[in-house]
């Protein structure tokens, strides 16, 4: 292809939707994947269904709402609305079958094999039966609330993710007559048959085999009881999913955290989107679903059992069977830290060098204790902190709570905006409101999406500003699954910027001119660029040059086009990227010195990290950013330099080289946008950059 071809041509780019898609399948392959354990594939499974749920919500809701008001955009690959909603569709039917089939006919059979058994309550015993049967009378029955669907009853609204029973029942004059069932959530799906299913006896043992029946079908075979002097002639399951992407209109609203709360309620009676149900189900009763659901027939998904994959996290969080399982990893306490046990010594750890934490593999008790440390400490004047996903329970917001009750002066930004976090971080919002903490939510129009923590302690006659900067949110739990650094420092340069940020979240500062941080949407994109540039004409010019990014998405075409630039220019590009990528990599005279590899396994990769070779003198970014049009131009995100050349030795010849070297979990991207999975040939060594790491301390 001639070197003046033209960038922006639709056949550079791969649909935003369809990369999504290619991101689950290569969850899903991690479920189909015979050398994880078995419940983690099971778990990989309830991934995979969660992740279709949440496509399902906002993504395909979006589509939608651009078909129903016939705006017919083209997308950077040529595609309308309506054609994206049909090969979404396509797609994602064919995956739901190859994972139902993964579970039926892979994982259940294994499982039963090892003592773990999903039963059928038709092929119960009497003995079994009883047992159920009483739970269902003793537990269930009373909160079962079933609707009938007549003159005097319209069809009853049908919350999101909600499995639900049509029923069909009959009267003594042979009418047939509809009613709708809700399974309650506020019951486990999977119904232990035993007691000591699920977990340790009294005595301190394992049980070998666990028994467990689903939900609906003990519900089904007592159906009886909920229409007595009414034959139940069916009962067919559905489950529907909604568009829950809010809309929040900022410019109307007064109070923010109010219209936040009033969004979240409304969520619960978006549109619907998809209608997931069985084959069995009569054409009668699919055709009143979608009258009554106000949808199409092709958002009807006829599917095997079961409906609703994320239940399966259910079973994997409740069998104690770790021979069943990765093995238990703990992540480490980097050595600095060994010895600070009084805030003043954590202070100084910090002071004597910056400090690199990279979650899993370090234990992410550090920024907990970073928090208790400042709010004990009599010297610390201040905390600021931008919370966008915490957790239910967050220890970073208890320290923020002790800090502020001791007397401290403690800002918060709580961003609200935070997809299906709102309701936990509203409630945060709230408690620390109540003990005097400083909280905003942001600016106007603009989610606040970067992760910073600054402490302003009194030392001497001065005061110094103790930062932690990094890629992922404050958030005890999930930073044992998601892979994420962050970096301690006292960097003057860099608390002055961090003070600056803090003035332009809380106040009206249109300060543009920040030291050494790269902050969206002010000069993030142009500094990025600047640096994609630099590195371009050290190409051109025979230096040494290299682009290595580790990031999790790649969609902002004006990015694009620049690494189609630099790949023309000769330029190594490495791209990491775990899910979205719009990016074509091997396309002779544009992208063939691109190479897109996607890594997927145990933990979640979420850092972003970007490496710029810079003839020799190497330089390296991390942030809260990933090339898209939404975290460059309209969300508040820093990036930060690296500056230790410990680190940056360890980050790129360390932890980069192990990604690009890994033939396990690494898929390599192909033009047409699907990917292929790397193997070891005979006389390469396997590399599982994420056993490395486990393996490889610093």
């Amino acid at each position: 292809m001639p070197e003046s071809v033209d960038l922006s041509s639709p056949s550079l780019y791969i649909n935003r939707e369809l990369s999504v898609l290619e991101f689950q399948r290569r969850v899903l392959e991690e479920a189909q994947d015979e050398r994880n354990p078995l419940l983690e594939r099971l778990k990989f499974l309830a991934i995979f269904g969660s992740n279709m749920d949440e496509f399902f919500m906002v993504r395909v809701s979006g589509i939608r709402k651009q078909v129903e008001a016939r705006i017919m955009d083209v997308s950077p690959d040529g595609r309308t609305p309506p054609e994206v909603l049909a090969a979404t569709r396509k797609v994602a039917h064919e995956m739901y079958g190859d994972a139902l089939r993964c579970l039926n006919k892979k994982i259940l059979p294994r499982l039963d094999k090892t003592g773990i058994h999903l039963l059928d309550y038709r092929k119960l015993s009497e003995a079994q039966i009883k047992k159920v049967d009483d739970y269902f009378t003793e537990i269930v029955y009373p909160v079962l609330t079933p609707l009938a669907l007549d003159p005097g009853h319209p069809f009853p609204h049908i919350s999101n993710l909600s499995l639900n029973l049509a029923i069909v029942i009959r009267d003594k004059k042979g009418n047939e007559k509809f009613a709708r069932l809700k399974v309650p959530n506020t019951l486990p799906r999977l119904i232990p048959v035993k007691r000591s299913s699920g977990g340790a006896r009294k005595d301190g043992t394992i049980p070998h085999h666990h028994y467990f029946v689903w939900l609906e079908q003990i519900i089904s075979a007592n159906l009886p009881s909920l229409f007595p002097g009414l034959e139940v002639v069916a009962a067919y399951p559905f489950r529907i999913i909604r568009d829950a992407d809010l809309e929040i209109q900022e410019i109307e609203a007064g109070d923010l955290l109010e219209t936040m709360q009033q969004s979240v309620r409304k969520r619960k009676f978006g549109s619907v989107v998809q209608v997931e149900i069985y084959d069995d189900m009569p054409d009668n009763i699919r055709e009143l679903l979608i009258d009554n659901l106000e949808i199409r027939r092709n958002d009807v998904y006829v599917l095997p059992a079961p409906l609703g994959l994320s239940s399966l996290w259910q079973l994997y969080n409740d069998v104690e069977r770790h021979d069943l399982k990765f093995p238990v990893y703990m992540p480490v306490v980097p050595k600095v830290f060994e010895n600070a046990n009084v805030a003043g010594e954590f202070f100084e750890a910090i002071k004597r060098g910056n400090i690199l934490l990279h979650q899993p593999y370090d234990s992410f008790n550090p920024v907990i204790d970073f928090l208790r440390a400042a709010a004990r400490d009599p010297h610390v004047l201040a905390i600021k902190q931008t919370v966008y996903r915490v957790g239910q329970n967050a220890p970073v917001v208890e320290a923020l709570l002790e800090a502020s009750e001791n007397g401290k002066q403690v800002a918060v930004l709580v961003e609200l905006k935070a997809r299906f976090d709102e309701e936990s971080n509203i409630g945060w919002a709230q408690a620390l409101e109540q003990v005097g903490v400083h909280v905003v939510y942001g600016l106007m129009g603009l989610k606040t999406h970067c992760k910073i923590t600054m402490v302003v302690r009194k030392e001497g006659d001065g005061i110094r500003r103790y930062l932690h900067l990094a890629t992922g949110n404050y958030n005890a739990v999930t930073s044992l699954i998601y892979e994420d650094i962050g970096i301690f420092t006292c960097d003057e340069a860099i608390g002055s910027d961090v003070t600056d940020l803090f003035n332009y979240l809380t106040g009206y500062s249109t300060k543009h001119d920040y030291k050494k941080l790269l902050i969206a949407p002010v000069n993030l994109r142009k500094g990025l660029e600047k640096l994609i540039r630099r590195e371009i004409e050290h190409a051109r010019a025979g230096r040494k040059a290299h682009l290595i990014f580790k990031i999790n998405s790649v969609v902002d075409p004006h990015i694009i086009e620049l690494l189609y630039e630099a790949s023309q220019a000769g330029l190594k590009v490495d791209l990491l990227v775990r899910g979205m990528c719009c990016l074509k990599p091997g396309i002779k005279g544009v992208s063939d010195n691109i190479k897109v590899t996607s890594i997927v396994g145990r933990y979640l990769e979420h850092s972003r990290v970007y490496y710029f070779c810079n003839d020799g003198h190497e330089e390296i970014y991390m942030g809260s950013a990933d090339l898209m049009r939404r975290n460059l131009d309209h969300r508040v995100e820093v990036v930060f330099p690296v500056e230790s050349p410990e680190q940056i030795h360890y980050l790129r010849y360390q932890m980069l080289e192990t990604y690009l070297k890994d033939n396990i979990r690494a898929r390599v991207m192909q033009k047409d946008g699907t990917y292929l999975r790397l193997k070891p040939h005979n006389s390469d060594k396997a590399v599982d950059v994420q056993e490395f790491l486990m393996n490889n301390g610093r």
